[in-house]
């Protein structure tokens, strides 16, 4: 039998475009509400001791997981906490499936409580998530759509900070961290004047315990720091607001 490292899924196999389109019209499975999704099939280990499918509530949500570098740092950290990716293209979100899977096999107990689904969050979020379910929301590099004409692509907008305030429970937290300049401005200046917002000072996030693993806890963070990019990142807190 060969070792853990050697089993877990090769990249390699699961080659995809960088980037994808949002506002297609592809076709994806969606629950018609949060209450018809079982969970509990993505946690087969962990789940299995869930009796209802409203048992099981998913907490940390990381949108556009990549090939779930995050999910995997945070794992041994929050033990106590389930943990999705959602990812829209078909070959990620299957290797994530697959690493998440390896690693649960081989090390019990540590890596049950994560996986992946595939989903276009700018369309189905709600589908998902009830109101007030989340406690922590992150935005990891996400595709800058450098075109003007293409910036409604971008997943934050101010629409759908009404939809990721109503997943997020007050004292939730939305992270985003970009290594485009330009980005992190739009992103942190459409969040800064949503009322449901409010931006975290720079001692909470230092302080913060999720947020050294928002760089090099990440495939793409990591590729920022070895080529010794700059990063900006932003936090925000969930707080109570005309809904």
């Amino acid at each position: 039998m060969g070792s853990p490292k050697s089993l877990l899924p090769r990249k390699k196999f699961y080659r995809a475009r960088a980037h994808c389109n949002p506002l297609s019209d592809a076709q994806f499975s969606v629950p018609l509400r949060p209450d018809k999704y079982d969970w509990r099939i993505l946690y087969p280990s962990a789940g299995k001791s869930y009796r209802s499918l409203s048992d099981l509530q998913v907490k940390f949500v990381d949108v556009g997981c990549g090939f779930g570098g995050l999910l995997v740092k945070i794992a041994p950290a929050f033990p106590h906490h389930f943990a999705i990716g959602l990812e829209i293209r078909d070959k990620v979100s299957q290797y994530v499936k697959e690493r998440c899977k390896a690693l649960c096999q081989h090390h019990k107990g540590v890596y049950d409580k994560i996986s992946c689904i595939r989903t276009n969050s700018m369309k189905f979020l709600p589908n998902f998530f009830r109101k007030g379910q989340l406690s922590k929301l992150f935005f990891l590099f996400p595709d800058p759509h450098f075109k003007t004409a293409n910036h409604r692509r971008r997943i934050i907008q101010r629409n759908l900070l009404a939809e990721y305030a109503y997943a997020l429970q007050i004292g939730g937290l939305l992270y985003t961290i970009t290594d485009v300049e330009e980005l992190g401005s739009w992103m942190s200046d459409k969040l800064s004047v949503h009322p449901c917002f409010q931006q975290l000072s720079a001692e909470e996030v230092q302080n913060d315990p999720v947020v050294p693993n928002l760089c090099g806890g990440t495939e793409e963070g990591t590729k920022v720091k070895r080529n010794e990019g700059a990063t900006y990142l932003t936090v925000f807190r969930r707080v109570s607001g005309p809904m």
